[in-house]
């Protein structure tokens, strides 16, 4: 499966113990995401066309409208880099 960078970047921030944070107008559909990482940083180049993309190949998901987080599979397709070690 083809990741973008930026798509890879998010999934890090997750990995690592990030959140993404989102809000629903007023109907079912999200309408405003931000990535936080465990530090409270946020990621600047995240926007809602890359969640939509991470939610439909299923890398993250939210659990009873929880903050959505990496999923299993996601964990799988994320590449290891050395400076993301989370020391």
């Amino acid at each position: 499966m083809n990741i973008s960078r930026h798509e890879q970047r998010a999934l890090h921030v997750l990995a690592l113990g990030g959140c993404i944070q989102h809000e629903r107008g007023d109907g079912p559909k999200v309408t405003a995401v931000t990535c936080v990482t465990r530090e409270g940083m946020i990621l600047a180049d995240f926007d809602l066309t890359i969640f939509n993309r991470l939610r439909r190949k299923r890398l993250i998901e939210s659990r009873s409208g929880s903050p959505y987080r990496i999923s299993k599979r996601g964990r799988t397709f994320v590449r290891a880099q050395l400076d993301n070690q989370g020391a």
